[in-house]
C-alpha cells in the first residue's frame, strides 16, 4: 500500500504547488524537487532489496559479478538522469535537460562496451571456423 503513500504525498504537493505557483514560483520548484527526492529516498530500500536479490541469483547461476555491477550501474544512470532530466523540466529548462538525457545516453553506452564486446567474442566463438 505504499503506492498509496506516494500517490497522496504526490497529490498533496501538486495542489500546494498549484497554489504557490502565480505568488512564489521559486518556492513551487523548490516543493516540487523535495517531493520528488523524498520519492526517491522513499523507494532506495526497495531498490537496495532488488539488488540483493539479482546480486544471490547471479552467485547461484555463476554469472562474474563484474556484468550484474555493470549493467546495475547503467540502470542507475539511466534512472538518475531520467530523474534529473525531469527536474530541470519542472523548472522549465528542456535544453538542459535534454542535455542530461544525452550524458546519460554516452555513459550508457561507455558503460555497456565491455558487455557487448563479451557477447560479440562470445557468438564468434560458438560460429563454425569462428575462434
Amino acid at each position: 500500500m505504499e503506492i498509496i503513500q506516494i500517490v497522496g504525498l504526490g497529490l498533496i504537493a501538486t495542489v500546494l504547488i498549484l497554489v504557490i505557483k502565480e505568488h512564489k514560483p521559486m518556492f513551487a520548484f523548490l516543493l516540487a524537487a523535495f517531493t520528488g527526492i523524498y520519492v526517491f529516498l522513499f523507494l532506495i530500500g526497495k531498490i537496495d532489496a532488488v539488488i540483493q536479490v539479482l546480486k544471490e541469483l547471479a552467485e547461484r547461476s555463476g554469472i562474474p559479478s563484474v556484468y550484474l555491477q555493470t549493467i546495475l550501474k547503467i540502470i542507475g544512470i539511466a534512472y538518475i538522469a531520467e530523474f534529473g532530466a525531469q527536474i530541470v523540466r519542472d523548472a522549465g529548462q528542456e535544453s538542459i535537460a535534454t542535455k542530461i538525457e544525452f550524458a546519460g545516453k554516452v555513459l550508457i553506452l561507455v558503460m555497456g562496451v565491455p558487455i557487448i564486446g563479451v557477447i560479440i567474442e562470445t557468438v564468434l566463438g560458438l560460429m563454425p571456423g569462428g575462434g
